[in-house]
């Protein structure tokens, strides 16, 4: 299998985007040459912890209310397309991610990664839950069959904090700047959310390469 790594942070809505074009192109071919894993990248390692406003956040981010609207409305077109919802009226706080980062590193050691991040972007996109909440952070674990009891602790303690922001800063010394960013095979770097027509050439390109080379390719 190939390693397909993922810097993507749950509340950026292409990231949501980004993995359902991914899942419809993996879905569609019926099997994956991938071995994917997530990452964290915030994109307000600033944010209070308690996040804030979220009408406030856009409108200082974009300039204005009907700044925020215009590029909102190319994202609820692209979300479309994708298949997935937005439920714009429900989200009512921008959150602090980190703790979710820290959750969806505790999936990976479990192998619920993918279910965790799911869960993260339903919570937030679709149900306009604060995903920066402990407990809704509980939830989100416990539906993809993780330990509630044990997530709880660990949330309450500092439990990798320190390298998640030392794989955060990594990555953003290594020039990642925006997310969704893809990493194939750890040599090629894809950004933004490709649509699942990039993504079945992508496959059909590593299929073709494997059967050239009569073997299975060694794991990057």
């Amino acid at each position: 299998m190939i390693k397909l790594d993922i810097l993507s942070d749950p509340i950026c809505p292409w990231c949501y985007i980004g993995k359902a074009n991914l899942d419809r192109a993996l879905e569609a071919l019926g099997d994956t040459p991938f071995l994917i894993e997530w990452h964290p990248f915030q994109l307000n390692p600033d944010m209070p912890a308690g996040g804030v406003d979220r009408r406030d956040y856009l409108e200082a981010k974009f300039g204005g209310q009907m700044e925020a609207a215009k590029a909102y409305l190319n994202v609820a077109e692209h979300a479309k397309k994708a298949g997935v919802a937005i439920n714009f009226d429900q989200m009512t706080r921008t959150p602090n991610t980190f703790d979710a980062h820290r959750l969806i590193h505790w999936a990976g050691i479990e192998g619920r990664q993918g279910l965790v991040v799911s869960g993260l972007f339903r919570a937030f996109f679709v149900e306009g839950r604060d995903i920066g909440d402990h407990s809704v952070l509980a939830d989100v674990a416990e539906g993809a069959g993780m330990e509630r009891s044990m997530v709880e602790k660990l949330l309450a303690s500092d439990a990798d904090a320190e390298g998640l922001r030392t794989r955060e800063d990594h990555s953003r010394k290594m020039g990642v700047s925006a997310v969704p960013t893809f990493v194939i095979g750890n040599q090629y770097v894809v950004q933004g959310a490709q649509g699942p027509d990039f993504w079945t050439d992508v496959i059909g390109d590593i299929q073709a390469a494997l059967a050239a080379e009569g073997g299975p390719a060694d794991e990057a």
